[in-house]
Formats: C-alpha cells, sequence, structure tokens
C-alpha cells in the first residue's frame, strides 16, 4: 500500500529526475539553457523566470513533460520504503520462484542445445566471416543456412502448461469458496476486472463514441467522424504532447498519422545519438556470433518467409531482432519485470565480466518476429523501427512472456479472459469444457502474441493503437472474448478442440 500521496510523489518526483539526469535530455537542456544567457531578453535581475520562458517558448518545456509522462508510464509507482527490492519485481514469492525455475528451465534447454551442436553460446566471428556478414547486412534473407538441428527453446503450449499449474501455496488448504468456482485452466486468484470496471476503464470505447476503423466504412459519410477525427489528430502531432496523443489514438489512429503519432507516445525521436547507438549493436552483431542467432535465423525463415504480408521485410525482421539480442539497454526494464536476465560468457572467457554476454530473457524469438512485423509497415529506417519495437517491448510486450501478477501480465490476461467467458456465456463455456476444448488453450497463442499473426495487419494495428492508447494490455483479453461471443452460436455446435479451432 501506499504511504501518504505527498511522500509517495515525493519519491516519485526524485526517482524521475535520478533518471533524467542521466539522459541525452538534460544535457541538450543545460545546453539551451546556457545559450539562451547571450539572448537580450534574458535580464540577470529576472534571470530565472527568463529562462524557464525561453525554454518554454523553444519548445524545450514540451520535451521535458514528455520525458517525464513516459516515465510515468513505464516505472511502476514506489514501492513503500521498507519493502524489499525484489517486491517492485513482483510482490507475490510464489510468481517469483515460479518465473525463476521456468527461466532456468530455458536456460538449460539452450546450454543442451549448444552440447547437443557443440557450439557455443558466444563467440567472436573472425574477421573473414564479420567482413561477410557487413557486407550482406541487407540482404541477409537471401542466406540459406542449414537450421534443421536448432529447435525452438519453447512453444506457447509449453508456457501455457507452466500457467496452468501455477497455485498460491497459501490456498491449498484452505477451500475459498468464492474462487473455487472459477472452472478455467489458470488457477491462481488474482483480482482481475469485472465488466462495469471495463466499461469505466475503456469509456472511449463505448458505442456512442466514433472508432476509427468502424465510423469510417461505407454507411457513414466520412465528413462526420473521419475528417474531423483526422483534422483533431494533426493538432495532437502539432502540439508536440505525448498525454494528448495517448489519449487520441484510444478512438484509433488515422494510417498517415500513426508512425508519428506512437513514436510521439513512445517519445521517440531518432536522435544522431540514439542513431549511433543502433550502430553499436550492429557492430556488436557483425563481430560476436551467438547461439540465439541461429534461432532468429530459424525462426524468421519459418514465420516471416512464408507470411504474404511479412515475407518482404524479411531483411529488417534479421536486423531489429538480432540488434536487440545484443542490447544491453533492455536490462534496465528488469528493475519492474518478475524476469531476470540471463548471463552466458564468450567461449574462453567464463568469469570475466567485460565478456559476459546477456541473453534476452525469452528465447521465443516467434513472438518476437510477430511483434517486429507489423511495425515495419509504418517505420522504414532501421534504427527507428530498432527503437520502436523496442520501447514498445519495454513497455508491453515482455508482459506475455513473464510470470507475474501485474494486470497486463499474461496470467491476469488468461484469467481474464476465462472470468469473463464464464460469467458472460456460462453455458458456452461448459460446452466447451466438456468436450475437452478448454476456450484458453485456443485463445492462449492469440494473446501471447497480441494477435500478431492472426489479424489482417490494417486491424492489428488499430487494435495495437489501443494498447498504446490505454497503457495496457488487458484489451487483448477482451479481445479474446468477444472473438468467441462472436462466434457462439457455431461453437455451441462442436464436438471437439479441432473443430472448435
Amino acid at each position: 500500500a501506499m504511504l501518504d500521496p505527498d511522500s509517495g510523489l515525493s519519491l516519485t518526483i526524485a526517482r524521475i529526475v535520478q533518471r533524467l539526469k542521466g539522459s541525452s535530455l538534460y544535457s541538450q537542456l543545460e545546453r539551451q539553457a546556457r545559450v539562451s544567457l547571450h539572448k537580450p531578453e534574458i535580464k540577470l535581475e529576472s534571470l530565472k523566470e527568463d529562462i524557464k520562458d525561453f525554454l518554454k517558448t523553444s519548445g524545450w518545456e514540451k520535451k521535458l513533460q514528455n520525458a517525464v509522462y513516459s516515465e510515468l508510464n513505464v516505472f511502476p509507482a514506489p514501492c513503500h520504503p521498507a519493502a524489499p527490492p525484489e517486491h517492485m519485481k513482483e510482490p507475490l514469492a510464489y510468481m517469483r520462484k515460479a518465473q525463476g525455475s521456468w527461466e532456468k528451465r530455458i536456460l538449460k534447454s539452450l546450454n543442451s542445445m549448444c552440447t547437443e551442436l557443440s557450439i557455443p553460446l558466444a563467440q567472436k566471428r573472425p574477421v573473414s566471416e564479420q567482413k561477410e556478414l557487413l557486407s550482406k547486412w541487407n540482404e541477409m534473407g537471401t542466406d540459406e543456412p542449414d537450421l534443421s538441428l536448432f529447435r525452438p527453446v519453447y512453444a506457447p503450449k509449453d508456457f501455457l502448461e507452466v500457467l496452468m499449474n501455477l497455485r498460491n501455496p497459501n490456498y491449498e488448504n484452505g477451500e475459498q469458496p468464492s474462487f473455487r468456482n472459477h472452472l478455467g485452466l489458470i488457477q491462481v486468484p488474482l483480482k482481475v476486472k469485472d465488466i462495469p470496471e471495463l466499461k469505466e476503464d475503456f469509456s472511449e470505447l463505448g458505442l456512442n463514441i466514433g472508432q476509427l476503423g468502424i465510423d469510417d466504412s461505407a454507411q457513414v459519410p466520412p465528413e462526420f467522424f473521419e475528417n474531423e477525427h483526422v483534422r483533431v489528430g494533426q493538432k495532437v502531432l502539432a502540439e508536440q504532447d505525448s498525454a494528448a496523443a495517448q489519449q487520441f489514438v484510444r478512438q484509433g489512429c488515422p494510417t498517415a498519422l500513426r508512425a508519428d503519432l506512437w513514436a510521439l507516445i513512445l517519445n521517440i525521436s531518432n536522435q544522431p545519438e540514439d542513431i549511433l547507438y543502433y550502430e553499436q549493436l550492429k557492430s556488436n552483431v557483425i563481430q560476436h556470433d551467438l547461439l540465439v542467432d541461429s534461432l532468429i535465423f530459424k525462426d524468421v525463415k519459418l514465420t516471416a518467409s512464408n507470411d504474404d504480408y511479412y515475407f518482404v521485410f524479411e531483411d529488417y525482421l534479421y536486423q531489429v531482432l538480432l540488434c536487440f539480442s545484443r542490447d544491453t539497454s533492455v536490462l534496465e526494464h528488469f528493475t519492474y519485470s518478475s524476469a531476470t536476465p540471463p548471463k552466458s560468457y564468450i567461449r574462453g572467457k567464463l568469469g570475466m565480466e567485460e565478456y559476459a554476454v546477456f541473453y534476452p530473457p525469452n528465447v521465443n524469438y516467434n513472438s518476437f518476429i510477430l511483434s517486429v512485423a507489423p511495425l515495419c509497415f509504418l517505420y522504414h529506417e532501421p534504427s527507428k523501427l530498432y527503437q520502436i519495437f523496442r520501447e514498445m517491448y519495454v513497455r508491453f510486450f515482455f508482459r506475455l512472456h513473464s510470470i507475474s501478477s501485474h494486470p497486463s501480465g499474461i496470467v491476469s490476461l488468461c484469467l481474464l479472459f476465462e472470468t469473463l467467458l464464464q460469467t458472460h456465456l456460462p453455458r458456452l463455456f461448459y460446452h466447451l469444457r466438456e468436450i475437452g476444448a478448454q476456450p484458453l488453450r485456443i485463445s492462449f497463442k492469440w494473446m501471447v502474441r497480441a494477435f500478431s499473426g492472426y489479424l489482417a495487419t490494417d486491424q492489428l494495428l488499430l487494435l495495437w493503437d489501443r494498447i498504446l492508447g490505454y497503457n495496457s494490455l488487458e484489451i487483448l483479453a477482451v479481445l479474446a472474448a468477444a472473438v468467441f461471443a462472436f462466434r457462439a452460436v457455431n461453437l455451441m455446435e462442436v464436438t471437439s478442440l479441432a473443430a472448435a479451432e
């Protein structure tokens, strides 16, 4: 529980100041303030106020507001000062433990693959290979390495099994009737929202409010909703205000404005130092060969090459994912994620910290690919595409691959989906359960991939507008339940899991 709001607020402020101090924005603001001293309108007697006014009128104050807003969106509210640090990662001990053993299992699977194939997790590439990779950087898709021996580290159904076996040890003996009537596969008592709460939270999705993707259809003359919505969107962009942009996209994003609005919400501006950082990651890919590279290759080949929409982006996908697997800045999100990053050492350098390579916590590249691919429609500049994906990952997507009690975590989404279905379509829920087609077995892979690969891209982007707009993944569970409601009549007729699928 929070202490009195004031001390909570001052903790938050202190933390944000601390985090911004290390950022390039901080040094830019300092530089601007210094430059402003030479301006005639800045008077010594009113120095502080004049500089503040200058930063306001020159647009720097907006940039600072957006940076603060971004911090507030990503990091959780500070815990009670006496709470141990792991509480920030995940307050429930049994969830932390489950996540820990899941990570061990993944690492074991990676290590045994290394042993079988006798290749290290990480090694330096020979110079000749470095040159070759560099020359082929923009057409890696033309390579056909033999990857038959590499296997995916885990499939969604393995992960679902783990989630189904989660139990709160404090509940085992005491029968709690209120929770026991949950007949779904997820058996942990987490608080999820009911319909009235969801209605309140997602009020902009009410039936009386215009939605892009629906109300710009042929039946409604576009000048009523779409033109007005586009006009407001352009105004929001001109204002460069992240909070306003986030509010705006809750009704869907006009296609022409989406790339810029998302970048504004995620506070990504693709500065020279960001481009440089991307180039450094790229040179790390060129110099070091990681086991995960082969897994990425295999997954892209299986996923994108066979997809009518995504195969054209194959090279982008390699670039983004190979760089992502080297990006240690992603480690920052482990302060508020229940996961912990595994370390590996370059061959022959065991235990030497400067040779440690962090592995991305989840080696389910298949899901990564499906979360990068749709972004390729919006961003064509690799370093910007990369930053947008990384920000989407540390804000949202990592929650779909780690075990936690967070309302946007995959466990809560599964429970929310099952609860909605069981409460509102009890007959359908029982029917599917009886024939061995537990609804979650069907919807799990939709949710774990944020519906990527299951919806046409234009529809998927309209869904992701809402994820960004509400800063939450709960909409995924609501949509999954809605799909079942939409198909309820047909589903009542089926007699097997395969038929239900």
